[in-house]
This record gives structure tokens, sequence and C-alpha cells, in this order.
């Protein structure tokens, strides 16, 4: 479906973005290269020193340029050569570090934010889309590697050249200085009006960049099932709406910083011409030597470019310090799912019992539609239970509490009598394999997506674990046997293989608990019996819940969950539901004499 974009969020929305300060939180990551920053900051140092004594050099050139001493005139070019050379020196210096200390941080920032969000819990992706945090990982921290890399280092340079040659005016001549201070407060008045509305239009332009990323990531993840509704143009044109308001974002951004640009830079040369020329009269009376009037000129014009940097960088750091907030704001969020401060040990030997106690929840998006209303719920040790009922019923939900996806509003859910609530998601989930109703296929070889199951695994193992699964013969049968790489979600795979190899993945894990959500659903009933063996043998020295639609496939269960509407309703084997003539008995009439008349 098409989106509707969704509004910049405003100044209230972002109260620390609100200046350059923001870039402050990048400090935790800047600290790792005290040596690095140390070092570029002197090269910085170096070069800007080298820059003010120029224009000495040139004063002494030019007051001397009609000495009879040749000799005298050679050093001074000379000196002039050696200093030119010394800034080319400092200038790579200050460049090779300050790049290098930009990537390092920025890189040590994208892995900070990737780490942080590929362990928060599903509820978070509930209120934010994948193609927003993709747009802040690469983005966003570009414009980080611009300001580390660049900006900062030339702002301050400029700020030394600024401070530097305002004094050196002073010295060279007091009342052109005095002159040109004039001009300084007509200069920082379009700085700060204009900036003010360039940094809320940074923020802005960075918000339509990352809806328009999402919408993309939304269509592109769904491309097949685009073609097949012949959305293609209401998709482009979802795309293209949020794509021109990020450009016309852009494009108020772009127009507001050359407003202000060029303001600055003509009041700035304004006034140097109306110095420059009440020097020149100075110079015509004998007041002041023509080396000393270019001098103070060079000075100025070095003064005047430094601010004319400075207000163009402003607006670079102002989009850096949004960007920056932008990523702590993803560092500093809040899981609703927490580990312990001190969690309970988990035995290496889990045994496998689960206990649900009192369970009541309701997704956070629906929080008014109970999902599970009083659920109590004990799986023995190396029991098979299978949980059946009508679409919404509550099967799925039992399966993503036993991983603790998500908390109870009310209740506890516990692994061997140990509440989920105390202990690491980490550990209790090493004991835990999945095989869920839509397989998730990496863009790898068909290796390594068995092998995602346990790492560690040999390629005996995973070959193993394939031929338990019914994928071995197919899985031989691709161009490069268990080499070939199966495409972007598994896009070269038809819906039973991936299942398959899934199914491989979790036998591969060979955990104390196996999950199994409609895991024979996408197989054909040749595949789905092959499986069905598969899982039977595996299940006998595991806690095994299923979750399935197909009663056929949970017949032999040890037991049956019958829920619908979020409520236990009744359990007990086939046979027993069955005489009960409940809900089962009306399920099993409905599959089974369809599957006859079929």
């Amino acid at each position: 479906m098409a989106r509707t974009p969704t509004p910049a969020k405003t100044d209230e929305d972002r109260a620390k973005s609100k200046n350059v300060g923001a870039l402050r939180q990048l400090a935790p990551f800047l600290r790792p290269y005290k040596s690095l920053a140390v070092m570029a900051g002197l090269a910085l140092v170096l070069t800007a020193g080298i820059s003010l004594v120029m224009p000495i050099a040139v004063r002494r050139v030019v007051d001397n340029f009609s000495t009879a001493d040749a000799a005298l005139l050679d050093q001074y070019f000379l000196s002039a050569l050696g200093i030119a050379a010394l800034l080319a020196v400092g200038t790579a210096l200050r460049y090779m570090l300050v790049t290098k200390l930009g990537e390092r941080v920025v890189t040590d920032i994208r892995k900070a934010v990737f780490d942080r969000i590929i362990g928060m819990s599903p509820r978070f992706f509930e209120t934010i889309m994948t193609g927003e945090v993709l747009s802040r990982i690469t983005t966003d921290t570009t414009l980080i590697l611009s300001v580390i890399g660049s900006s900062i280092s030339i702002a301050l340079r400029n700020m030394l050249i600024f401070a530097g040659g305002l004094v050196l005016m002073l010295f060279t001549s007091a009342k052109l200085t005095g002159l040109v201070l004039l001009i300084v407060p007509m200069v920082i008045v379009p700085i700060l009006v204009l900036g003010r509305k360039l940094r809320k239009l940074s923020r802005e332009n960075q918000d339509w960049i990352a809806e328009s990323s999402g919408n993309a990531s939304e269509a592109l993840l769904s491309v097949q099932t685009v073609q097949a509704f012949t959305h293609e143009r209401e998709s482009r044109q979802a795309f293209a709406e949020v794509t021109d308001l990020s450009l016309a974002s852009a494009l108020r951004r772009v127009n507001t910083r050359a407003l202000m640009t060029s303001i600055v830079i003509f009041l700035i040369f304004s006034g140097v011409v109306g110095v420059l020329w009440i020097g020149a009269n100075d110079v015509r009376l004998g007041t002041m030597s023509p080396g000393s009037l270019i001098q103070f000129v060079i000075y100025a014009v070095m003064v005047a470019g430094s601010v004319a940097a400075l207000s163009e960088i402003w607006g670079e750091l102002q989009r850096a310090a949004g960007a920056t907030e932008r990523l702590v704001e993803l560092l500093q969020a809040e899981d609703s799912v927490k580990d312990p401060a001190e969690p309970r040990f988990v035995p290496e030997s889990v045994q496998g019992e689960i206990c649900f106690e009192d369970v009541n929840f309701n997704y956070p998006a629906r929080p008014d539609i109970p999902a599970l209303k009083d659920v109590n719920l004990t799986i023995q040790p190396g029991e098979t239970v299978a949980l059946v009922g009508p679409s919404g019923a509550g099967k799925t939900t039992i399966i993503q509490l036993i991983q603790r996806f998500y908390d109870p509003l009310t209740g506890q859910v516990a692994l061997d009598g140990i509440p989920l609530t105390e202990m690491d998601r980490h550990h209790f989930r090493q004991h835990i394999a999945l095989v869920p109703q839509d397989p998730v296929i990496f863009a790898a070889t068909a290796r390594e997506n068995i092998r995602f199951g346990r790492p560690g695994a040999t390629d005996a193992e995973v070959e193993a674990a394939a031929k338990a699964a019914a994928a071995h013969e197919f899985i031989q049968k691709l161009p490069e046997g268990y080499e070939s790489y199966v495409g972007e979600r598994g896009v070269m795979l038809s819906g039973g293989q991936k299942q398959r190899i899934a199914i491989a993945r979790a036998i591969l894990r060979d955990a104390p608990v196996l999950l199994l959500d409609e895991a024979t659903s996408a197989l054909d009933a040749e595949s789905e019996r092959l499986v069905q063996l598969a899982v039977d043998d595996l299940a006998q020295s595991r806690t095994t819940v299923i979750v399935a639609h197909r009663l056929a496939t949970v017949k032999k269960a040890d037991r049956i969950i019958v829920m619908d509407q979020g409520e236990i309703v009744a359990q007990g084997r086939h046979d027993e539901l069955v005489a009960q003539d409940g809900l089962y008995a009306k399920l099993a009439r409905l599959q089974f004499t369809d599957g006859m008349a079929a």
C-alpha cells in the first residue's frame, strides 16, 4: 500500500537538536582516539600559524623590493618558499589525521548503533521502519564523517586564523582594524537569523530522506507482491511523492544557506574594499608603508574568508548535530524487554519444562485486544505439545512469549522453574530452536544458511541435518551444491525448499526446546511426510511445541492444546478431543471431510 509521508519532527520533538552542542554526544566515540585527535590538533595549529606568518613575509618583500641588496631579496623569497613547503606538509598531515579520525569514529558509531538495534525486541520495530534505521546508519553517519573528517578541522583552523589575524591586524593598523570591527555586527545578525531557519530545514530534510528510504525498503522487500497485484504505479507514485518532498525540503535548505552565504560574503568584502580605500589614502599621505597595507589587506581577507567559511560550515555542523541526535536516539532507545542487572544462572543441561502462570498479554500495537487471557499451561520436559485453533487464537503468541520477544502484562513464563525475566535472553535462547511460519533465508550459500543454527558445526553435521530435514537431495541438485548462493531472502528457492532449510537449521541447533510454527505449511505431501518423520524423531528427545493448522500433522502429539480468542478451551489427545465434540472436533470434521472430498 502507498504510505502517507510522515511530517518532519518539530523543534519540540527534538529539543536536543537546537544547536551544534548535540555534537558533544560524539565525545564517547572520540575518547579512544585521543592521541590521534591531539596530533591532528597540533598539525592544525601548525598550518594556521604558518598561514598567519606568510603576510609578514610578503610585507618585508614588498617594502624591500627596491633595495639594492639582491642577496637580501633572494633570502626573503627563499624564506617564503620554505614557509610554503611547511604549509603543504602540515596541511597534508592534518588532512590524513582528521580523515583517519573521522573514519574510525564513524565505524565505531555504526557498530554501536547496529549492536544496539539487533538486540531490540519486536516492539521497537512496531514504531520505526527498518528503512529509517538503515538511513540513520548510512546517511546520518556519512554526515558525521564529513564533519569529523573535514568540517570541524576547517572550522577550528578558520577560528584560529580569525583570532590570530584579528590580533595581527591590530598590530599592523589599529585604526583600520577598528573600522573592520564595525562590520562584524552586520555579519553576525544574518548568521543568527538565517542559521536558526537553516537548522530547522536541515532536520526536516533528514526526516524526509529517512522517510524515502523506508518507503523504498518496504516496496523492494515486497516486490513480488507489488508486481503480483500490479501495484507498481502506486508504489512509484508513493515513492516519487516522498522523494519530491525530500527534494523540496533540500532545495529550501540550499536556498537558505546560499542566501546566508551571499549576504555574509557581500558585507565582509564590501567592508574590506572600504577599509582598503582608507588605507590607500594613508599610503599616499605617507603614514603607512605599502608593505604594511598589503599585509593588513591580506590579514583582512584571511579574517573575512574565515568568517565566510565559518558561516558556511555552520550549516554543515547543524546538519551533523541533527544526525548525531538521531543516532543517539537509537543508542538511547529504551527496550520494553530488558535483561536483569544480575541474571540467574542458566544450567547447561536444560530439561525443557515450560510453564505459563496466569499469563495475560496484549500486543503494544493492539492494546485493547487481548492476545492471551489467563493462560495456565505446563509443558513437561520431553513432551510434544501441539497448539491448534483458528487464526488469531494466540498460538503464535505462545511461541513468541516462550522466546521472550515480549513480556506478559501479568503472570509469568518460566523455563525449568526459572522465570524468563530473571535470565539473560541470549543465554536461555541458546537452548531453543525455532522453525518459523515464514522461513528467513539469508543472502548466502545453502550451507551457511543451515550453519546459522550452530555456527561451529562441521560440514558433515550440516549435511546430516539437511538429510534429516529432507533437504539434502534438492541442495545437491543446485548448481554448486551446498556452496550455491540462494539469493536475497532465498529468491532462488521454492517455498518448500526454504522451509526445509529452516528445519535443517533447527535440527542442527540440537536444542532441548524445539518450536515449530507451521513448520510444514509450505511443503508438498511427500516432503511433508519426510519432514514429519524427521520432526517425530527429533521430538523424542526434547520439549517440542508445535503450532499447526493442519490437524493431520499433530495427531501424534502427546497433548493437543485447543485455543480460541486467547484462551485455552480444551486439551488432550486427538481421540479424546474428537470425542468431546467441541471446537477441535469441529475443526477436525472440516479438515478431514474436506480432505476426503478432495
